[in-house]
């Protein structure tokens, strides 16, 4: 596993546990080698960015059990890849993000101000 550092360079804060998210489904958004997705953003996902990443082949609403994913809805939070992130932002349909669970590797593919234009606060 990767060092579990944020983007802000401080100790990295769980993203979700109900949904329970993460490559190590920990509810953070850790990642090693063989996540090659980087699931590394932790975004509070929207309708429009859903729809969006659906348009584009990647359906994150419909459940599939089979690989322990519930289905996002409007409001869940869950460690998206960093590339399907900065697309939708490139795109104009990024949703929030939170900085303190976004893990550091995010940075290897999303620049921290794209990130910052869109940063919520951490819920306690």
């Amino acid at each position: 596993m990767e060092p579990s550092f944020n983007v802000l360079g401080t100790p990295l804060r769980p993203c979700s546990l109900a949904p329970m998210t993460g490559w190590f489904r920990d509810g953070c958004c850790n990642t090693d080698a063989r996540d090659v997705g980087s699931h590394t953003v932790c975004a509070r996902v929207t309708q429009d960015f859903l729809a969006f990443l659906r348009a584009k082949g990647n359906d994150l609403v419909t459940p599939a059990p089979q690989h322990g994913f519930p289905g996002l809805k409007d409001g869940d939070q869950w460690c998206v890849c960093a590339a399907s992130w900065r697309e939708a932002f490139e795109a104009g349909k990024a949703c929030p993000v939170v900085l303190e669970s976004t893990h550091a590797k995010a940075l290897e593919v999303v620049a921290l101000d794209a990130l910052l234009t869109h940063a919520i606060a951490a819920e306690a």
